[in-house]
């Protein structure tokens, strides 16, 4: 007696297969590229204001409104990709308090 399925007689059955991943966008896991991308935009507010209305030297201004975006992805690489969650807030508490373990 052989057996003999045919397509009609095979059982489909839905599953997830995949990791839960939030996915990728220009190397950075999740939405971490949206707070990189928020600092570029506020660092070219920021230089608008201070060369243009303010009429501070270019240099300068360029060194000023290149801190929110280098600091968000220092942020964003070092303490947040691919790091478990809560890393930035355990690693920053470790650092201003001394990470032993007892009442606050």
């Amino acid at each position: 007696m052989f057996l003999t399925n045919t397509m009609s007689d095979l059982r489909f059955t839905d599953t997830n297969a995949a990791d839960d991943s939030t996915g990728r966008v220009f190397g950075l896991d999740g939405n971490l590229y949206l707070a990189v991308v928020v600092a570029g935009l506020v660092a070219v507010g920021v230089f608008a204001a201070l060369s243009l209305w303010l009429h501070t030297n270019w240099a300068l201004a360029g060194a000023i409104a290149a801190l929110p975006p280098a600091v968000t992805a220092i942020w964003a690489v070092w303490l947040k990709h691919g790091r478990p969650a809560g890393y930035d807030r355990d690693r920053l508490e470790d650092l201003l308090r001394g990470g032993d373990f007892g009442p606050g």
